[in-house]
């Protein structure tokens, strides 16, 4: 049986290790040290840990006076609150002058389920990765988190580093490497190249066995990192590929989907389906049920690439 794991448990747990490596990490917390699993770096260096309870603006505000000390702030909260409470902080006060603050958003996408649109951010990585300055990290699985984010606290400047809530698939090993900015491939095929992020990486691994079945084979790419966007694994993988399908919790104008688009565009024009919320605020309920609903699960994907191919049988 696959291993599962959260995210946020994955981060919480690296960031105890961070924390004792670097003294220069702070944790600014919006009062969910429980659910973000900060109070574990709490426990460890409460003097390097500062509840602001539920303050967003507040956090970022001083998340970029400490930073502008020399230290290396982590404001952490969920997506929703982060990327639009918080919008002008983070564009005015931390990209405009390069900061180099680390805001860590957690419970991103439709995933979160029961919560609701209030919560489910689904517009927070295209409002991100349209600020100058900004470094937009989203990690699949656990090791990646621990990975991406030990790169992260390295990089000097501004960088939104998303996750989601619930547990979901451990995908690689501890020996995988990883590099802000450079995309994984995980599988090398010649009909379909699908490119994901977060927590639907799992899902286009699935659907490329699915795929597979049915004589398409595909090759799949993790784009951990969708700013800066590596655009010359995009290119050189989508060129010897007859359609790109790009996978994200998140709405598909302005995120994943809109990021390999503007790309191929300029570059390299390629059919594309693009599996995402589609413009629109999506509904409480379990997160499986919401992803089907919502044309984001396996056989959507499956079925919707078989039609492709059957209308396109030149290609």
């Amino acid at each position: 049986m696959t291993e599962m794991k959260m995210l946020r448990e994955a981060f919480g747990d690296a960031l105890v290790k961070l924390g004792g490596k670097n003294k220069k990490i702070v944790v600014l917390d919006a009062d969910i040290s429980s659910s973000l699993k900060t109070g574990k770096f709490a426990k460890s260096f409460p003097e390097r840990h500062i509840n602001y309870g539920v303050a967003e603006q507040n956090i970022l505000m001083s998340a970029a006076g400490i930073a502008a000390t020399g230290l290396i702030p982590l404001a952490c909260t969920y997506a929703a609150f982060a990327s639009m409470r918080a919008c002008e902080q983070i564009r005015s006060m931390i990209c405009y002058p390069n900061l180099n603050v680390k805001v860590i958003a957690t419970h991103g996408g439709i995933e979160v389920g029961w919560d609701g649109p209030t919560h489910q951010a689904t517009e927070d990585i295209a409002m991100m990765r349209s600020i100058p300055n900004m470094t937009v990290i989203v990690p699949s699985d656990a090791v990646a988190v621990k990975l991406l984010l030990e790169q992260a606290v390295e990089l000097n400047g501004p960088v939104y580093f998303r996750m989601g809530r619930n547990p979901v698939p451990v995908i690689y090993t501890n020996q995988q490497q990883f590099t802000i900015g450079k995309a994984v491939c995980l599988r090398k095929g010649k009909d379909v190249l699908l490119i994901a992020v977060g927590t639907m990486l799992a899902t286009a691994l699935k659907s490329a066995e699915k795929l597979a079945t049915h004589g398409l084979i595909c090759t799949v790419m993790d784009m951990h990192t969708i700013k800066p966007l590596d655009e010359i694994a995009l290119l050189e993988n989508a060129q010897s590929t007859k359609l790109v399908v790009t996978f994200e919790d998140h709405n598909i104008i302005g995120g994943l989907g809109g990021a390999v688009a503007e790309c191929l565009s300029e570059n390299d024009p390629k059919h594309m389906i693009r599996v995402g919320v589609r413009d629109t605020f999506t509904e409480s309920g379990a997160p499986q049920e919401l992803f089907k609903k919502y044309q984001m699960d396996v056989d959507y994907v499956v079925q919707s690439i078989r039609e492709f191919f059957k209308k396109n049988m030149d290609l």
